[in-house]
């Protein structure tokens, strides 16, 4: 698992490090079990800014041709509003948003609110990780296999200058 160092950038996280209480509820609530590897980092570094910003797309979004671009990692909790069971987590994008109930919303991106990454669990065993695009009719793009793969693939987003 990577050290959550090398995650987020030098922002506090956004709840307290999970505790196995937290974990249960949290997981109750949205009726889903959490990836392992996003329970691990979580328990070091609940939620926050993103150290790098952007992930390898295999087809065209609409942020750009390549890439995606990923701000804040929603923590595991519900007294951040940025955490999947707070005030701006999963439910919201769901009810206030249309965007489909295919998993949990996970982490936003600079577009505030017209594209999203989110966990999907649509197939059995460990969820994938995709892009949503509200601004595509809610395109979903599949990012990564698992949360882990998807963490190692998280690159600075200035590594794609000059893709539209």
């Amino acid at each position: 698992m990577l050290d959550p160092t090398i995650v987020f950038d030098t922002s506090g996280p956004l709840e307290s490090p999970l505790t196995d209480e937290v974990l249960r509820e949290v997981e109750a609530q949205l009726g889903r079990k959490l990836p392992a590897a996003y329970v691990d980092l979580a328990q070091r570094h609940n939620g926050g800014v993103l150290a790098c910003d952007a992930h390898p797309s295999p087809s065209r979004t609409s942020w750009s041709a390549g890439y995606v671009a990923v701000y804040t990692l929603a923590a595991i909790g519900r007294t951040a509003s940025f955490s999947l069971c707070g005030e701006l987590g999963n439910a919201f994008w769901i009810a206030e948003w249309g965007y489909p109930d295919i998993g949990i919303y996970i982490a936003d991106c600079p577009s505030a609110g017209h594209d999203m990454i989110a966990l999907d669990y649509r197939s059995p065993g460990e969820p994938t990780v995709v892009h949503v695009d509200q601004e595509w009719n809610y395109q979903i793009t599949v990012l990564a296999p698992d949360f882990e793969t998807f963490l190692g693939g998280l690159v600075d987003e200035t590594e794609f200058d000059g893709d539209d």
